[in-house]
C-alpha cells in the first residue's frame, strides 16, 4: 500500500483500470475480475463518467453503472477507493462550473455511492478558466461530496498554474496526476516529472501497458483482431517495439511471471509513480497482471530496460 500525494488515501500498487467493464467485459466478467482483484488485497479503481457511451448496444450499462452495482452487491463501499473523471463525457463536455457540478451528481448516481474518493479533470479543457475549474473543484470537496481532486492530461506548465491557482485562492489542490506513461512513451519524464517530484504530488500512469503491446499481445500484424484496443497497440509493433519485447521475454522468463508484469513493474519503480493503471477483461488477464505489485527488478534489469 501507499499514499497518494499528501493525502489519506492507501492504495494498493495495481490501480485497476474500470474502462472495459460494460464494454469488452459484460457485468458478470466485471464483477468475477473485481471479485479476484479485492481478494487479491486489491482496492483501488479507476473510471471514468466517459466510459459509459463504449457499448453501443448497452449505453446504459457503462464502466461506473458496472462498479456502482459491484460495490453495493458487494457492500464493499468503505474499503475501496474510488476514482472517476469529468469533462469527457460527449453528454457533459467540458469543465466549466456548471458541468463539473451536475457531472458530479451524474457520477454518484451511477457509482452508488455519496463520494469520489479521487476525481479528476479527464483532460485540460479550455472552455473555463482554471479558476472556475478549481473552484467548482474546491466546492465538491468543501460539501464532502470529493474528497480529493486531481488532473489528467495536463502539461508542467498547466499543472504548475493549476497549483499555483490553487495556493493563492486557497482551493483544494491536485494530488495527482494521470499521464500517458510507460516503457515506450516516455515524455512524462522530461517535464512532467520533475515537476510532480516538487510538488510531492503522485503518479497514477495510464496504458502503462500501451494498450496491451507490453502484455506481449501483439506480436504479428495477425493479431490486429485480437481486440477492439488492437489497433493502438499494432502501433507500438516496430524495431523498437520488437527489441523491448525481447528483453521484457528474457526477464519474465527469469522471474518465472507475465511479459505484462515486468512491464508494470518497471513503471512501478520510476520516480513519483504510486500505482499503474491496467485493466483486465477477465480473471486470466488480471492474474497475470497481480504478480507485479511484489516483484522487484535488479538494477541492471531496470537499466536495460530503460535504455531500449
Amino acid at each position: 500500500m501507499a499514499k497518494i500525494g499528501n493525502s489519506d488515501l492507501d492504495v494498493h500498487g495495481l490501480n485497476l483500470g474500470g474502462n472495459v467493464f460494460g464494454w469488452t467485459a459484460d457485468q458478470d466478467e466485471s464483477f468475477a475480475v473485481l471479485d479476484a482483484y479485492t481478494a487479491a488485497g486489491g482496492n483501488f479503481i479507476d473510471t471514468a463518467d466517459a466510459y459509459q457511451g463504449f457499448n453501443p448496444d448497452k449505453p446504459g450499462d457503462g464502466s461506473e453503472v458496472v462498479i456502482g452495482d459491484w460495490l453495493a452487491k458487494r457492500g464493499r463501499r468503505d474499503d475501496i477507493v474510488i476514482a472517476t473523471k469529468v469533462g469527457s463525457l460527449k453528454s457533459r463536455p467540458g469543465l466549466s462550473a456548471k458541468n463539473i457540478a451536475a457531472a458530479a451528481e451524474e457520477s454518484l448516481k451511477r457509482l452508488r455511492t455519496d463520494h469520489i474518493d479521487l476525481y479528476y479533470a479527464h483532460r485540460d479543457y479550455d472552455d473555463a478558466p482554471l479558476e472556475e475549474t478549481l473552484g467548482a473543484f474546491d466546492a465538491l470537496v468543501r460539501s464532502g461530496k470529493v474528497r480529493y481532486i486531481a488532473a489528467s492530461n495536463y502539461t508542467a506548465a498547466r499543472l504548475k498554474e493549476a497549483l499555483s491557482i490553487s495556493e493563492r485562492e486557497g482551493f483544494a489542490k491536485y494530488v495527482a496526476l494521470q499521464p500517458h506513461y510507460n516503457l515506450l512513451e516516455r515524455e512524462y519524464e522530461q517535464e512532467l516529472a520533475p515537476l510532480i517530484q516538487r510538488e510531492g504530488l503522485s503518479t497514477l500512469p495510464y496504458f502503462g501497458l500501451a494498450k496491451g503491446f507490453l502484455a506481449g499481445k501483439y506480436r504479428s500484424k495477425d493479431a490486429s483482431t485480437l481486440s477492439p484496443r488492437a489497433t493502438g497497440a499494432m502501433s507500438y509493433l516496430d524495431e523498437r517495439g520488437e527489441r523491448v519485447l525481447g528483453v521484457l521475454d528474457e526477464i519474465a522468463a527469469a522471474h518465472g511471471v507475465s511479459v505484462a508484469a515486468v512491464s508494470l513493474a518497471w513503471l512501478a519503480a520510476q520516480p513519483t509513480v504510486t500505482a499503474p493503471i491496467a485493466s483486465a477483461r477477465n480473471t486470466e488477464q488480471l492474474a497475470d497482471l497481480l504478480p507485479f505489485v511484489d516483484l522487484k527488478l535488479t538494477d541492471d534489469e531496470l537499466k536495460v530496460l530503460t535504455d531500449q
